[in-house]
């Protein structure tokens, strides 16, 4: 069994902001694997097999306690499937990374995110792999709290989308053949547009 959590937080006001994006992934793996999602404790969960069949066990997991207190719903989940930290997988906005990338890492500090603040607090160990989904830094004049919790803007969607979609992929891989694989396929994932080539200078 492997525990897959998208960090976020419950109520209709919340589903479509940038703090919710790890929602978004683990949404799109139970899509794929027809999963229907049931409340369990403080989480809605649904079970999911990915992979060639029989395929890796996976519970995705949505804590419904809000984000400051994501560890509430989270604990009690890993206590009773009895799970080692390498077996739970974090998905979760990251301020630090530009939107458009997608990155695994394993362990350490929760950079200011308070899921994982708390994830660790009810842990008791930084050392469980995260995937950060960027959301880049506030424009200028934004309260880092109030950009966190602003909506998508609409010519965003064709990128977030494809985020989605690779962060979705990037689970699957994760669950399937490990961390080590996912960073070597995945943290390379750069979204932003590229700049256009110089003009080559005309001719004399």
């Amino acid at each position: 069994m492997k525990l897959v959590v998208g960090l976020g937080n419950p109520g209709t006001q919340y589903a479509r902001t940038r703090h919710n994006v790890g929602w978004l992934v683990v949404d799109e793996v139970a899509r794929r694997g027809g999963a229907v999602w049931r409340k369990e404790k403080d989480a809605e969960v649904a079970e999911v097999r990915v992979g060639a069949a029989p395929g890796a066990r996976v519970l995705l997991v949505k804590p419904q306690t809000f984000m400051n207190t994501s560890g509430k719903a989270v604990g009690p989940l890993v206590a009773f499937y009895k799970l080692e930290p390498d077996a739970l997988l974090v998905v979760q906005d990251d301020l630090d990374s530009p939107f458009g990338l997608l990155k695994f890492r394993l362990g350490g500090r929760h950079g200011g995110q308070n899921g994982v603040r708390d994830l660790i607090r009810a842990l008791g160990t930084e050392q469980f792999p995260r995937l950060k989904v960027g959301i880049s830094r506030p424009p200028a004049g934004w309260d880092p709290a109030d950009w966190v919790l602003s909506k998508w803007r609409e010519e965003e969607a064709g990128t977030l989308a494809e985020l989605v979609r690779l962060g979705a992929d990037a689970v699957e891989v994760w669950a399937t053949q490990g961390l080590a694989e996912g960073q070597a396929r995945f943290n390379g994932t750069d979204l932003r547009p590229k700049p256009e080539p110089e003009a080559a200078p005309p001719a004399s």
